[in-house]
């Protein structure tokens, strides 16, 4: 190949919720390998990472894929770096400070897909007199016109990340309309981080190509009865995988208790909205765990006790727009305390 596009991509310094940036460049007689992309800049000070007066940031690649939507085209993840080559301190990725491996981490992404033009998502306004539709309750993996709405965009967003190599578990309609959700899957922390962002960034492309924006906030449509974004966090280690035993899981669960506000302070913005003891949560002050039981903190999934207590454990608390890597890393953190 002569020549190809590499998409550098990073996430800005915005707060409380940072957003996803890039730049592309080109690179003459690229193999595709990580160690073939060259750690670049770009003006932090137009990304609320830096003074004007010295306003050079680092971007140092971590995750590459090729990008099936463009030709000749890679997708770099990469982190942000101070001038001095330490991690900037919008680095979350950076944050993960055990990275073997051992840790397992499946997230389940929900989002809505957002019409601009009305600022509702997609759906709102096309299928009644009202504008509004009829309530929660028909959508949830459902198929059919005025349910599953914005398919086309989710099933294109599902052949790319597939074709880019990304390792996405599924995909399904969510219980609000316009709302949806996909599954990435890595072990590791950091790869986990990276592929869930790429998948973002993925999704953000393909909407940007309809005319849609996709809505990440954890409660867009306010104090109403419909339900809001999470972005479960499913999670295991070595221990999980293969104890056989409840009183084990019983203890890494509770592990979590102490640290609930530790934890939400990196399970996204906002979280106040969602986690109100309703639609399939728990209040966010309060911390609980059960088998099978949705309202709680933890999930212990069913499968894991029909394995005889060998599988995985999932924080329903992180939201849509929550940074995997802080989750991850946290999630860590927190299990490490257990005394098992």
């Amino acid at each position: 190949m002569s020549y190809a596009k590499l998409e550098y991509i990073w996430l800005d310094g915005y707060k409380p919720t940072q957003s996803l940036r890039s730049k592309t460049r080109i690179e003459r007689e690229f193999t595709g390998k990580l160690d073939d992309c060259p750690t670049w800049c770009f003006d932090g000070s137009s990304t609320e990472q830096a003074p004007g007066g010295s306003s050079d940031c680092l971007l140092k690649p971590v995750f590459v894929c090729p990008d099936p939507a463009r030709k000749f085209g890679y997708l770099v993840m990469c982190e942000v770096l101070s001038p001095d080559g330490t991690p900037h301190v919008s680095n979350g990725r950076a944050t993960i400070e055990d990275d073997d491996n051992d840790f397992w981490f499946g997230f389940e992404q929900e989002y809505f897909i957002w019409n601009p033009k009305i600022d509702k998502p997609i759906g709102w306004g096309d299928f009644t007199l009202t504008g509004e539709p009829g309530p929660q309750g028909p959508y949830y993996c459902s198929v059919g016109g005025g349910k599953a709405v914005g398919r086309y965009i989710v099933e294109e967003h599902l052949d790319l990340c597939l074709e880019a190599g990304l390792n996405v578990e599924g995909i399904n309609a969510e219980v609000a309309i316009g709302q949806w959700e996909f599954q990435v899957f890595a072990k590791g922390a950091k790869a986990a981080g990276d592929q869930t962002w790429i998948a973002r960034y993925l999704m953000e492309r393909v909407a940007e190509k309809y005319g849609y924006s996709i809505n990440w906030h954890c409660k867009p449509l306010g104090d109403t009865d419909w339900n809001g974004s999470g972005m479960h966090a499913n999670f295991s280690n070595g221990v999980l995988r293969s104890c056989g035993s409840k009183e084990t899981y019983d203890t890494i669960c509770e592990s979590f208790r102490p640290f609930i506000k530790e934890h939400i302070e990196v399970y996204g913005a906002d979280n106040d909205l969602r986690l109100t003891g309703k639609h399939e949560t728990q209040s966010i002050d309060k911390f609980s765990f059960g088998v099978s039981d949705r309202g709680a903190s933890i999930r212990i999934p069913i499968a894991t006790v029909d394995k005889g207590w060998k599988g995985w454990l999932e924080d329903r608390r992180p939201n849509s727009a929550a940074d995997p890597y802080k989750v991850a890393a946290r999630i860590v953190k927190t299990v490490k305390t257990a005394k098992v």
